[in-house]
């Protein structure tokens, strides 16, 4: 028996579909009711598991306080802590004592750090640099799951995704969805960065690889879709996927970082013209995996979702 947490989240929602059409049981957590779901309350160094662990030998940790946009929180770190790392440690230590046997963590790229250089990806065992309070406090949580699995000998698995897209995305994605379907002009032809994604039928399709790989155990590995796009290609191939043409003016990237820079968008500025490339070697090595389905067509998907859906 699997359980899910988050399972009403993004990526939670897709792993429960994929493992039921594998015939995977599987139980589905939630911090709330939910239909389906087994509600677990707030998760902090509180939480009782108990029930929602009877029966299960393998845990996806998929629940988190996740990185916003315009935080609100007078100590933001404080909050990410105890959601992400004292939440986090206690169920791992409630599924360690209930005889779990393999235990995979969602963290975040963010670990490593929010840029790379050109022609230097990020590797899963580079030296940790998270820059905000969200990577911080998956590194810490990542950590004590890894000393926890030495103490017990419940195996961790740690994945590290990058941006995850998929039908039902949210935030910046669909976005720039909506922009491009209009054919609103964006100023970046000029852009040449390169940028890892990973299409949330990949992702899944890896967490549940990791489940049962003999090599995950006690890894930290890598995910993205194996192919690494610029931001003016990424928006050509979602005006393709969408049926529409991008309208992209080539504004010297430095002029745009100095816009949005005085608009306060610095942080998206270096997310659109910055690169941030993942070195997937490790992850085809230990596990033999190779991405499920290619960019153009998780686009298509995620582009048929977002037209159907009104976008």
């Amino acid at each position: 028996m699997i359980l899910v947490t988050g399972a009403t989240g993004f990526v939670g929602r897709a792993l429960c579909t994929e493992l039921a059409a594998r015939g995977l049981p599987f139980r589905a957590a939630s911090r709330s009711e939910r239909p389906g779901c087994i509600a677990v309350g707030a998760l902090d160094e509180g939480s009782d598991w108990s029930a929602a662990l009877a029966g299960v030998d393998r845990v996806v940790h998929l629940a988190a306080r996740v990185h916003v946009m315009h935080e609100t929180a007078v100590d933001p770190l404080a909050e990410f802590r105890r959601t992400n790392v004292a939440g986090t440690l206690r169920l791992a230590r409630q599924a360690a004592a209930a005889g779990v046997k393999r235990f995979v963590f969602i963290s975040s790229i963010k670990v490593n750090g929010e840029e790379t250089r050109p022609g230097r990806p990020f590797t899963a065992d580079d030296a940790p640099s998270p820059q905000d309070p969200y990577g911080v406090s998956k590194l810490e949580a990542e950590q004590a799951l890894l000393a926890l699995g030495r103490q017990t000998g419940m195996e961790i698995v740690v994945l590290r995704p990058p941006l995850v897209y998929g039908p039902g995305v949210q935030a910046n994605f669909r976005s720039m969805l909506r922009w491009v379907r209009r054919g609103v002009p964006l100023p970046l032809g000029a852009v040449r960065n390169r940028r890892t994604l990973v299409a949330l039928d990949n992702l899944v399709d890896l967490i549940i690889l990791c489940l049962e790989h003999p090599g995950a155990a006690h890894q930290v590995l890598l995910a993205g879709d194996g192919e690494d796009l610029s931001t003016p290609e990424l928006l050509r191939r979602v005006a393709t996927a969408l049926g529409t043409r991008a309208r992209l003016v080539p504004v010297p990237p430095g002029w745009l970082a100095a816009a949005a820079s005085l608009a306060g968008q610095g942080a998206v500025a270096r997310r659109l013209c910055g690169s941030l490339q993942l070195d997937l070697s490790k992850t085809r090595r230990l596990l033999g995996w190779t991405p499920r389905v290619g960019i153009d067509e998780a686009l298509r998907k995620t582009a048929l979702d977002f037209i159907q859906s009104g976008g």
